[in-house]
C-alpha cells in the first residue's frame, strides 16, 4: 500500500509506493513480446480480475478497466486500449478511443471521489509496459497542478473541431506541447459529451508529432485537468528536464511554440 504523504509548509504532495520499483519494466525496457504481454486478448489471467469491460473482441472485449498490481495510490486501476499489441494512443482507432473515454467516465462515476486520467507511453515517460494502457488515480483532493491553475494558459491556435480548440501555449514547456480544451468552459471531461472527441483529437496530434519528428514512436505524457474549464494536456517527451526545470520552475523549450504550430499544421493527415 502507497504511503501518501503531504507537506503542509511546501503544499508538496508525495506517494511512498516502494512496490512500484518491483513493477516489470520498471529499471529496464519491458519486453515487447506479445506473448508475454499481460494486456494481450488471451492473457486475461495475467491482471487482477477487471472493474470493467467493454465492446467486443477476440476473447469478449474491446477495452478492459484492472486494478493496477504496483499502486502509486489506494486506488490506482489501468485501463487496456484495446487487445492488439500496439504501442501508441495514435494508433487506436476511434471506436476503441469512444470506449477508451467511456471508461475512464464510468469508473469515475462508480468509484466516486477525485479520479485523475492520465497516459504514460514510452520508457522514458515513465510507462513499464508498452502495451497502450492510460492509468485512473484517486487522489485524496485535487491535483495540485490542477488546483493551482488560474484558467488556461494563452495558445497560439492549431485546430478546431467537434467544439474543441487546440493549440500550442504561448509559452510551451517542452517541443510539441498541445493543450486540448471545449471551446465553451465546461466543469468536469469526466462528465462531458466531449471527451471522447477531445480522444480522437490527442491521437491525431500524436500521429502529428511522430510525423514532424520523422519518428514511429514519441515518448510523451497526457493527462485531463477536470476543474473548469477542464483541458487535455499532451507533453511530448522530447527533450531532458534539467537543474532549471526542477530546482527553478523555470522551462527550456528549443522549438518555438510558433514553429511547433506551423510544423503540426503542416503534418496534416490529408
Amino acid at each position: 500500500m502507497a504511503d501518501l504523504r503531504h507537506d503542509p509548509s511546501t503544499g508538496r504532495w508525495v506517494a511512498v509506493a516502494p512496490s512500484r520499483a518491483t513493477r516489470p519494466g520498471a529499471s529496464r525496457h519491458a519486453s515487447d513480446d506479445p506473448r508475454e504481454c499481460p494486456f494481450c486478448a488471451g492473457h486475461e489471467d495475467r491482471t487482477p480480475p477487471e472493474t470493467l469491460r467493454l465492446g467486443d473482441g477476440p476473447t469478449g472485449w474491446a477495452v478492459r478497466v484492472v486494478p493496477n498490481l504496483y499502486p502509486a495510490l489506494e486506488r490506482h486501476e489501468v485501463v487496456v486500449h484495446g487487445p492488439a499489441h500496439v504501442h501508441s494512443i495514435g494508433e487506436l482507432p476511434d471506436t476503441t478511443l469512444d470506449l477508451v473515454a467511456e471508461a475512464w467516465q464510468r469508473r469515475a462515476r462508480d468509484a466516486g471521489g477525485v479520479c485523475m486520467a492520465l497516459l504514460n507511453e514510452g520508457h522514458d515517460a515513465g510507462a513499464s509496459l508498452p502495451h497502450s494502457h492510460s492509468q485512473l488515480a484517486w487522489l485524496p483532493a485535487a491535483a495540485p497542478a490542477e488546483a493551482a491553475e488560474r484558467g488556461l494558459p494563452e495558445v497560439l491556435p492549431l485546430l478546431e473541431r467537434d467544439g474543441l480548440t487546440a493549440g500550442c501555449p504561448r509559452a510551451s514547456r517542452v517541443p510539441y506541447e498541445v493543450l486540448i480544451a471545449p471551446d465553451r468552459s465546461e466543469h468536469d471531461g469526466l462528465q462531458s459529451d466531449l471527451l471522447a472527441p477531445a480522444l480522437r483529437l490527442l491521437a491525431e496530434l500524436v500521429r502529428r508529432v511522430q510525423r514532424v519528428r520523422g519518428e514511429t514512436f514519441v515518448p510523451l505524457n497526457a493527462w485531463l485537468h477536470r476543474g473548469e474549464p477542464w483541458h487535455l494536456e499532451l507533453f511530448p517527451r522530447t527533450t531532458r528536464l534539467a537543474g532549471l526545470e526542477l530546482g527553478a520552475g523555470v522551462w527550456v523549450d528549443p522549438v518555438s511554440p510558433e514553429r511547433a504550430v506551423e510544423e503540426l499544421g503542416a503534418a496534416d493527415e490529408d
